[in-house]
């Protein structure tokens, strides 16, 4: 006998939970790719697409995941042989230096583990000792969407510009926008990069590209980018297909087209505070459950934790024997330690996006049920805790 019957939830840090209003959108015939209101449509995203990564420059649309627009950034601002500077904290900070590497390019790795944030000080260190310049740019990642740990992108444009280095800074931020706060202009970020899973409440499918004249400059000579990856015809398009290199994503479109309205009408700044809330009560749950047993956050230090996902120490294998109870028995599925070690002691929480108050307190009761039934050590109080955090 489970519980689990009914609408499930799924708690990952993407694909997040598709707001109603985005799924209904998408579920029409297919449109005329050739004129009218798909055209429309396709205009009215870019102007809110550079309002929701705070930007008055450009963007593309690429249809693909997180990991193409990796290549495509790279590749429309880089040379074979460029050297790029990849200050890293989980895996997915290690995936894009990787895809540099498959780019030949010459990556040189900032690796700070898996428990703190990136440090702009040694950021600039390396940089002012690069007298050359050979650096073309530093790419990191807002949130790692593996260790939930997010990092201080403003602080990292200081470094570089203190160390008056010309680097162009290029900024993933897949698993953070829409649900952290990003100025990518006001930041000096000159490429962001996300995807529409997540914070954007949109299947997974779309990838888009930001850029300002500085990283449009750099397009210029930079040699790597094939026809189809290649930004410009993208951001001025001269005919429709050029949008997408081909046939454009038609539902996907009308999907993003809702889910930008929903976030709008909520508002940037309230969509970001929501966001901190939510994961506040998660903070305090896990810290209550942690007071009587081995479960801990894996970022100490609040100021530097991803306001969209979570990740957490179990120990042993009990974080997946708590992921498969609360699946099976209460229809909660949970994240998996990705590119931690070992898997088995680790989960994440994904709190991002078409989330609320009694969503959240829902997937805590789940764990708090798993961890008594399944008679995992752990404190008390976690739920009152988090009910506390709401209210306030």
């Amino acid at each position: 006998m489970s519980l689990s019957n009914g609408r499930p939830y799924l708690a990952i840090p993407g694909p997040s939970v598709m707001p109603d209003a985005v799924i209904r959108a998408m579920m029409r015939p297919a449109p005329n790719i050739y004129e009218g209101e798909l055209h429309d449509v396709t205009a009215s995203l870019i102007p809110d697409l550079k309002r929701v990564a705070g930007t008055q420059g450009h963007v593309a649309i690429y249809i693909g995941n997180g990991h193409a627009v990796w290549e495509a950034a790279l590749s429309n601002v880089l040379s074979r042989g460029d050297r790029v500077l990849v200050p890293a904290n989980g895996r997915f900070g290690l995936g894009w230096a990787d895809m540099a590497r498959g780019l030949h390019l010459d990556v040189t790795l900032l690796d700070h583990g898996q428990e703190i944030t990136v440090d702009p000080a040694r950021i600039q260190e390396a940089l002012i000792a690069d007298k050359d310049h050979s650096i073309k740019a530093v790419a990191l990642v807002q949130v790692d969407t593996s260790t939930g740990i997010r990092n201080d992108i403003h602080a990292v444009r200081r470094a570089i510009d203190a160390a008056g280095h010309p680097a162009l800074l290029m900024v993933d931020c897949i698993a953070s926008l829409g649900c952290d706060e990003y100025r990518m202009d006001d930041w000096g970020a000159d490429v962001t990069i996300a995807a529409s899973q997540k914070g954007l409440m949109t299947p997974p499918g779309l990838g888009f590209v930001w850029f300002n004249d500085r990283a449009a400059h750099a397009r210029k000579t930079a040699d790597l980018a094939s026809r189809y990856w290649d930004w410009t015809p993208r951001a001025n398009p001269v005919q429709y297909y050029e949008y997408f290199d081909g046939t454009a994503p038609t539902h996907h479109l009308y999907a993003l087209r809702a889910a930008l309205d929903i976030l709008f009408a909520e508002g940037l700044d309230n969509v970001w505070t929501r966001h901190s809330v939510l994961a506040r009560m998660v903070w305090t749950a896990v810290e209550a459950w942690g007071n009587g047993g081995q479960m801990r956050l894996n970022m100490t230090d609040p100021a530097y934790r991803s306001h969209s996902v979570t990740s957490i120490y179990l120990g042993g294998n009990d974080a997946d024997r708590l992921r498969h109870w609360c699946e099976q028995q209460t229809g909660v599925t949970l994240g998996i330690g990705l590119g931690r070690e070992p898997t088995s002691a680790w989960f994440r929480i994904g709190h991002m996006g078409h989330v609320n108050a009694h969503m959240v307190m829902g997937v805590l009761g789940a764990i708090d049920a798993g961890l008594t039934s399944l008679k995992i050590p752990h404190g008390t109080g976690a739920l009152t805790a988090a009910a506390q955090v709401m209210a306030r």
